[in-house]
C-alpha cells in the first residue's frame, strides 16, 4: 500500500511506495531526493532509478533503518521521495521577470546553503531588495522544504527560484547575456570599493566553507563585508543581506 502525506499548508510532501514514487516522476513533481534502500535492485526500483536520473534528482542509498525512520506509513517498500512544497522556476523565468520590469537583472545564487532557515531568510531578503529570483544547485544543498516556505515570509509566492546541476556552468551561460558575478568573500575587495551596478549576480556560499573555488573563479569580483568586531563571519543569510543592500544602494544612485 501506498500512501502520499501532506505534511503542511505548502505541500511539502513525502511520497512512499514504488507505485507512488513512480507516479510522482510521471506526473512531473518536483523530487528534490530520493531515498532507496541498499542493494535493492529489482525491476519496478530499476525504473524507479531511471526515472530519477532522467529527472536529475538526487539519489541516496540508504539503509532499512533509516527509511523506517523517515516513513510515517511503515510501508515505504524500499523507497521514499521528498518532493518540493514550491514548483521550481527556470532561469530564462528569471531573467524574463527583469525584461517585464525593464531593470537589469539582480540575481542571488546559492552556492551550497544548507540550512533551511538560510535559504527561507535569502529568499525574504532577495524579494525585499528587489532581486529579480534566486539560483539553488540540485546537490549539496537544501531544497524549498515547508521550513524554507515559512521562513521565507511569504516571499517564496512572489520571488522565483531555479534549480540547477552546475552552478559555475550557469554563471558561464549567464555572463554571456551581460552579467557579471560578485562572491562573498573575507579576502576580498571592501564591498564599498566596488561598482556593483547593472546586471548582477551575487553569489554567496555554503555556511561553513563559503563559496567554492570554482565557483568562485567564475566570479568577476570578491567583495568583502566590513568587520569591527571580535569574530570575523556573518551567518550566511546575513551576509546576503549587508551585500544585497549594498547593490540596491548603488542602483538607487545613492
Amino acid at each position: 500500500m501506498e500512501k502520499t502525506i501532506q505534511e503542511n499548508k505548502f505541500q511539502e510532501t513525502k511520497v512512499e511506495g514504488r507505485n507512488a514514487v513512480l507516479e510522482a516522476f510521471r506526473s512531473g513533481k518536483a523530487v528534490d531526493k530520493l531515498f532507496v534502500l541498499e542493494r535493492c535492485e529489482d525491476g519496478p526500483v530499476r525504473t524507479i532509478l531511471r526515472e530519477a536520473k532522467k529527472h536529475d534528482t538526487m539519489v541516496k542509498f540508504v539503509k532499512k533503518e533509516r527509511l523506517d525512520q523517515m516513513s510515517e506509513t511503515g510501508k515505504h517498500q524500499g523507497v521514499i521521495a521528498m518532493t518540493a512544497a514550491y514548483t521550481y522556476a527556470e532561469v530564462d523565468d528569471i531573467l524574463e521577470a527583469a525584461r517585464e520590469k525593464g531593470e537589469p537583472p539582480f540575481i542571488l545564487l546559492l552556492d551550497n546553503i544548507e540550512d533551511p532557515h538560510n535559504l527561507g531568510a535569502i529568499i525574504r531578503t532577495a524579494n525585499l531588495a528587489g532581486a529579480h529570483g534566486v539560483i539553488i544547485p540540485k546537490n549539496r544543498a537544501v531544497g524549498l522544504t515547508a521550513t524554507v516556505a515559512r521562513t521565507s515570509a511569504g516571499a517564496l509566492n512572489y520571488t522565483p527560484v531555479a534549480k540547477v546541476t552546475n552552478l559555475a556552468r550557469t554563471i558561464e551561460e549567464l555572463k554571456k547575456q551581460g552579467m557579471w558575478f560578485v562572491c562573498a568573500d573575507m579576502g576580498g575587495t571592501q564591498m564599498y570599493d566596488l561598482d556593483l551596478k547593472g546586471s548582477i549576480g551575487l553569489v554567496i556560499g555554503n555556511e561553513g566553507e563559503g563559496v567554492s573555488k570554482l565557483v568562485r573563479e567564475k566570479c568577476d569580483f570578491i567583495a568583502s563585508i566590513p568587520m569591527r568586531g571580535d569574530i570575523d563571519s556573518l551567518n550566511a543569510s546575513v551576509a546576503a543581506g549587508v551585500l544585497a543592500y549594498e547593490i540596491v544602494r548603488q542602483r538607487m544612485g545613492k
